[in-house]
């Protein structure tokens, strides 16, 4: 398998340090992505996300020739999709991405290839995307649709941390779901040439719904820290205290609450569940439901400050300055992606009438869906002009700060960094 090629369509989050690790593992690894941004600065050796050493393996592997990207498919042995799969308003699964990725795919395979979905998908995605190939190539023996299959077709879902990517790419266990128990091995040899863990086989329908499962657990457990955070202000109780109190207790392990929950993954993910099965899924459709509407509480606090402020100093609302600090979904990263932290500050910069200064170490200008009043400033500046003072994402550097450098008294923290 070290000579074949493998091409990896999608090279975000996922997929540029997949393929930088099997470009590493000896692979010769084309990356194909609709961004020419993205495909023009991987082949200069360099990376446009942020991801802790990414950058030296990527530059390694394109300076040694085995990983280049392209806007157009090229023949391999082996197809992965890392594309990213939405759900549109309705909350309904959205595999537009999957689709045009596999499309684009089919008319490059051969007999003997290997095609994986890595894409968070809905139960039944991998079947669907062995449809759509069927249907485009009749010639070829599909798993699934040929007794006799001449490809073969899996599932297997990314399980990473953003931060951590490029260590647990490799020691994560991986669970690797075929259409048939011959895809699952031909799949989990590409895996082995690198993967540290275990390649743990199933089916596809079994490895799709375990994806699922991981996110609506973390989702469930984030809901009921956030559930508590609102209980605990109605009854002024220090819920950062309270959940450390609880988890003396040997068998409690309460997560931390937070202005939400955000990522490509546990904000996305409960829905696909939801979707397929919207009668049994009460629960998971109910911390969706709380953690969704986190920002909107956080909102209202900050309303409530500047209340508090305009009574204090006698400034006008539009004099006001409010500070967000954080905009990515969790710390120390760039990632904005369904990030909480985005959505409060958009709120926040919608309705108020004076500036809404954003504070942003990881990314150097705002996306284009901040409108009016919204400016992406420093620290200092932010502590320097603010009157009210909002923690949406505790980087590291927001909570190395001195409590003395926050000389406003309108302090929201959302991530109980600066309890202390």
């Amino acid at each position: 398998m070290h000579s074949k090629t493998v091409s990896i369509f999608g090279l975000g989050y996922i997929g540029l340090p997949t393929a930088a690790i099997l470009a590493d593992a000896g692979c010769q690894v084309i990356g194909v992505d609709v961004n020419p941004v993205a495909v023009e600065t991987i082949n200069r050796g360099e990376i446009h996300i942020i991801e802790p050493e990414l950058a030296n393996v990527v530059a390694r592997n394109v300076a040694a020739g085995r990983l280049r990207a392209t806007l157009t498919p090229e023949p391999a042995d082996a197809f992965l999709i890392t594309v990213p799969t939405p759900f549109e308003a309705d909350h309904q699964p959205d595999l537009s991405y999957v689709k045009s990725a596999t499309l684009a795919i089919a008319s490059q395979l051969k007999a003997g290839d290997l095609v994986i979905l890595e894409s968070t998908s809905p139960v039944g995605a991998t079947e669907q995307v062995a449809a759509w190939i069927a249907e485009l190539r009749p010639e070829l023996q599909v798993p699934g649709h040929s007794d006799q299959p001449n490809i073969a077709i899996a599932y297997c879902p990314e399980r990473v941390l953003p931060g951590k990517v490029m260590a647990e790419l490799v020691s994560n266990d991986r669970v690797v779901g075929g259409i048939t128990p011959d895809c699952s091995l031909r799949a989990s040899e590409l895996y082995q040439l690198f993967l540290q863990g275990e390649c743990v086989t199933t089916n596809a329908r079994t490895a799709e719904m375990c994806k699922l499962t991981e996110n609506s657990f973390r989702d469930v457990n984030i809901a009921f820290a956030n559930e508590l955070s609102l209980i605990c202000h109605a009854l002024d109780i220090d819920v950062w205290e309270l959940i450390q109190l609880a988890n003396h207790h040997p068998r409690v392990n309460i997560l931390q609450p937070g202005p939400g929950v955000g990522g490509h993954c546990i904000a996305v993910d409960p829905w696909f569940i939801v979707s397929q099965t919207p009668e049994l899924a009460r629960l998971i459709r109910t911390a969706r439901e709380v953690n969704d509407s986190k920002p909107f509480w956080v909102l209202d606090q900050v309303k409530q400050a500047v209340a508090d402020c305009l009574m204090a100093n006698g400034k006008t609302a539009s004099a006001i300055k409010i500070a967000c600090f954080g905009l990515a979904f969790k710390p120390d990263i760039d990632d904005l992606r369904e990030s909480p932290a985005m959505q409060v500050a958009k709120l926040i910069s919608e309705w108020h009438q004076g500036e809404t200064l954003l504070v942003e170490p990881h990314i150097r200008q705002l996306p284009q869906t901040f409108t009016g009043k919204a400016t992406l400033v420093s620290v200092d500046e932010a502590l320097q002009s603010a009157e009210i003072v909002v923690l949406l994402t505790d980087h590291k550097v927001f909570k190395a700060l001195d409590k003395s450098q926050l000389t406003t008294d309108f302090v929201i923290d959302t991530r109980g960094a600066w309890r202390n």
